[in-house]
């Protein structure tokens, strides 16, 4: 058996292919979902915030600076990436919750 054979049995038998694009996907929706929510839902945050920077807000605890801005807004952003794979998983499995043994 050749090393090319091997290898082509390889990428069959673990469906890395199949990995490679769904992960190409993945970064797709990801990017897809950062965006709405940076173009769309952020700025409905910005309105209700008072200075509308909140994003950059920065909480000095002498000489250390914490970035709860950026912090929460990554928050937001993962909490609505989850939620939207959530839907798309829920949609296409279409199947019953898993039951616990």
């Amino acid at each position: 058996m050749s090393f090319i054979t091997e290898f082509l049995e390889f990428l069959k038998e673990y469906k890395v292919v199949a990995l490679a694009i769904a992960f190409i996907i993945g970064v797709a929706a990801t990017a897809l979902v950062k965006s709405f929510v940076d173009n769309l839902i952020m700025p409905w945050v910005n309105v209700i915030t008072p200075s509308g920077d909140w994003k950059e807000a920065v909480l000095a605890i002498g000489p250390v600076d914490l970035g709860i801005g950026p912090f929460a807004a990554e928050c937001i952003n993962f909490i609505i990436i989850a939620l939207v794979v959530f839907l798309v998983a829920k949609y296409v499995m279409k199947e019953d919750k898993v039951e616990k043994k």
